[in-house]
């Protein structure tokens, strides 16, 4: 056996590994990674090292001390797994075995199956798309994103102050609407109008045109848009497949309980950031994946713990899971935050300031306060966090 086996190489794993050494584990730790870099942060893959270039050293992690002996499989992802036999298949052929596993293998863009020639259709998740991207976006250069969530909504504010021409195109009604909801999202896009975007709302692409690259996006209205790069930015898939044939429910990710340990499993097993679906206790109701960026680091401190105790005999900390969701979003010199889940809301109200400059505007179901969302008023919006954790 080689202890703890952990699949994914982010910031989940990361964290699992440092809160497992702190939780009193000194035994053999592997982190497997698809890519070749050790962990690094990606927000910045959308903003500002996609403006001013992808330098991947810059965004490693800090990692602890404690980590220094982990072993790093990098740049041969999963392919496989035995969860009876307590195995893991790498794409290299290595095969590793464990006492206890942790998926932290996250998400990877959602596709769509559009016809035409694929060269030139570019997904932002990884350094290695960030590079590949900035490579396009020249001054001129036509610039189409399909999707105005934040990642498609983040490229199109980086893309315009490169000196390129933006088209969006999204089924959505205005850019952001599930999290921000109909009103917020209508004041950002008034405010990417402004620098020039153009959003194709309420629309979807039925065609990619070019020989071997695209040249030309279609659009079901008729629109044909030219396009130098597309930018498929329409949401995620989380990556389970690895995980197939273990009896697992793998339909949106794994489902854990409080521990971070997976339901079914037949093995010591935990999974931690965007492809955990777990309890909280802020915000009864079913278990969820929250894509935040907060959430690998704490969904990995309670796998560690839970880990260490595992392997020590001890017993795992049963106490419910409890994290506050946060995100944060930079688009032109406007900078969006949130505490909670807004996008659970059935009632939004703007409650300091106006949509069309610095806001905050509270989110509620059946009442109560579910999440928060500033637009530039980022020292006003602090209280909310103790508020959401107070009022339960």
């Amino acid at each position: 056996m080689t202890g703890i086996v952990i699949v994914g190489a982010g910031l989940g794993g990361l964290r699992t590994a440092e809160s497992a050494r702190a939780a009193g584990y000194q035994g053999p730790i592997t982190i497997v990674g698809e890519e070749s870099h050790l962990p690094y942060n990606r927000p910045p893959l959308s903003k500002e090292a996609l403006s001013t270039g992808v330098a991947v050293d810059d965004l490693h992690f800090r990692r602890k001390p404690s980590v220094d002996d982990v072993t790093w499989h990098l740049g041969a992802p999963a392919i496989g797994s035995d969860l009876v036999a307590r195995t893991v298949t790498l794409a290299d052929g290595t095969v590793l075995s464990f006492q206890a596993l942790v998926a932290a293998t996250g998400i990877r863009p959602r596709r769509l199956p559009i016809d035409g020639p694929q060269a030139g259709c570019i997904v932002l998740r990884t350094a290695d798309d960030a590079l590949q991207l900035r490579e396009r976006l020249i001054p001129g250069a036509q610039v189409v994103i399909l999707g105005a969530g934040f990642i498609g909504c983040e490229v199109a504010a980086t893309a315009i102050k490169l000196g390129c021409t933006v088209h969006v195109v999204a089924i959505d009604t205005e850019p952001m609407i599930r999290p921000l909801g109909a009103e917020l999202g209508s004041a950002m896009r008034v405010r990417h109008e402004h620098h020039g975007v153009h959003f194709h709302l309420g629309r979807f692409v039925t065609g990619f045109v070019g020989d071997e690259q695209i040249t030309r996006v279609t659009v079901d209205d008729g629109t044909e848009l030219a396009a130098d790069v597309v930018v498929e930015a329409v949401g995620s898939v989380a990556n389970v497949e690895w995980l197939a044939g273990n009896g697992l429910d793998l339909s949106d990710g794994l489902l854990v309980d409080d521990a971070m340990a997976v339901i079914d499993a037949p093995c010591p097993m935990f999974a931690v950031g965007d492809i955990a679906r777990h309890p909280n206790a802020w915000f009864p109701g079913p278990a969820r994946r929250i894509e935040h960026w907060n959430m690998p680091t704490e969904t990995g401190k309670r796998a560690g713990q839970s880990l260490a105790a595992v392997l020590s005999g001890a017993p795992m900390d049963t106490a419910a899971f409890a994290a506050m969701p946060s995100f944060w979003s930079d688009q032109y010199s406007h900078k969006l935050q949130s505490f909670g889940m807004p996008g659970l809301a059935d009632h939004i109200t703007v409650v300091a300031g106006s949509p069309d400059g610095p806001c905050i505007a509270e989110y509620r179901r059946d009442g109560q306060l579910v999440g928060v969302v500033g637009i530039d008023m980022t020292a006003e919006l602090a209280p909310y966090r103790k508020q959401l954790m107070g009022q339960q």
